[in-house]
């Protein structure tokens, strides 16, 4: 929920009031699925309560658990179920969801997607049912290999193959040689992994997955996928038992009812400050929006960049009341790390620093570490609130 970031900024101020609005009545931090869906997190770890962690901010922001249908710039309102809310200033910040290509025949019907925690939490129980089966050597488990593919080699595929690949390992030594029979495959049109990053983090990407088992295809083009086969282009298939799609985001359906320029994966394309065009009083930020530099070089959809947008509108949002002149967002990709399983990473950062392993775990664990204690801490004020 990059709008949190925007809340903490904002609720310091005594002349703001602030109302969160959401559809679901709890935050998914989608940069722990990889860990959550292959049973190394628990679901608490994930996830945290909207309301007690409003109500960690004694009074300042409200919390309403409903979808909102539309926004109506003319009345300044946000439109729900029973009633429209007036606002001053608006944030949108819905996010996206999984793009499951609609050129890719049965893609949507066979495969799971990880933007949303119901489908994580599918895709866990599959991942878990299936070692479950091979350790007690369910006669359709008993013997042959299994396969488990994940459509995409961005940041998310590579994390979720990797540290499934090392459950896996890890769990052979006291399960046995059976679950060795069970293969990732990691599959991506782009000639490679990690599409757009640095080669360092590609080449020790690419060397940690191989290490753990993953079979990387690469080059290789989904055609159509059914309930037991992906087919490729080159006429080749891949029998599989279950797949992930993280190949491709769309953002959410409310940017269908805003009459505003989009990119073709739906996102807002808003102005420098951020605004919808024509609303100086609205903001979007997050993945639903397409994200640029100062100089219009499209940034891409990270956690890094959506928070820096959140920070920046918060503080847009205080000079606008204050009559102060606002500046064009600016941002760039100050670095980034990649979870490979168990205690294991690679990251970059301002260009120069790189580190692999260990190091690089426990870095990417304390940038993590720091924005859910934040969050947990805020939960915790909530709950001490309500029990007064």
């Amino acid at each position: 929920m990059v709008g949190s970031r925007t809340i903490e900024t904002l609720a310091k101020y005594k002349d703001i009031e602030i109302i969160l609005i959401d559809k679901n009545p709890y935050h998914y931090l989608q940069t722990e699925a990889y860990g959550y869906i292959a049973g190394q997190f628990d679901v608490h770890e994930v996830a945290i309560d909207l309301k007690n962690w409003c109500e960690g901010f004694n009074g300042k922001v409200a919390f309403i658990h409903e979808e909102v249908n539309a926004v109506d710039f003319e009345q300044k309102s946000v439109v729900l179920n029973d009633m429209d809310l007036s606002y001053d200033f608006l944030v949108i910040a819905t996010g996206a969801k999984t793009h499951f290509f609609s050129f890719i025949k049965g893609l949507r019907e066979n495969s799971y997607g990880v933007k949303n925690l119901q489908k994580a939490h599918s895709f866990r129980v599959e991942f878990e049912r299936l070692i479950y089966n091979k350790l007690r050597y369910e006669q359709e488990y008993k013997e042959g290999e299994l396969n488990i593919a994940i459509g995409g080699a961005g940041l998310s595929g590579v994390e979720v193959a990797a540290e499934m690949a090392y459950v896996l390992e890890t769990c052979s030594n006291t399960i046995g040689d059976t679950l060795k029979e069970i293969h990732i495959y990691l599959i991506d049109a782009s000639d490679t992994i990690l599409p757009g990053m640095g080669r360092y983090s590609i080449e020790k990407t690419k060397k940690r997955l191989e290490s753990l088992g993953v079979k990387i295809l690469t080059g290789t083009f989904i055609k159509s996928v059914d309930a037991s086969n992906i087919y490729f282009e080159n006429a080749e298939k891949l029998p599989y038992h279950f797949m992930i799609f993280t190949g491709g985001i769309k953002a959410s359906e409310l940017n269908d009812t805003m009459d505003n320029e989009k990119n073709s994966i739906n996102q807002i394309i808003t102005t420098q400050e951020l605004n919808i065009k024509g609303q100086k009083d609205v903001f979007a930020i997050g993945d639903c929006v397409e994200i640029k530099d100062r100089e219009g070089n499209i940034l891409p959809p990270t956690a890094q960049i959506a928070e820096k947008s959140a920070e920046y509108v918060a503080h847009t949002i205080r000079e606008r009341i204050d009559g102060v002149q606002s500046q064009a967002f600016d941002a760039d990709v100050q670095g980034i790390f990649i979870a490979l399983g168990g205690k294991y990473a690679v990251g970059e950062m301002f260009k120069y620093i790189k580190v692999q392993g260990y190091v690089a775990y426990l870095l990417k664990k304390a940038i993590t570490l720091a924005y859910y204690l934040g969050l947990r801490l805020r939960i915790n004020a909530g709950y001490k609130n309500r029990i007064r």
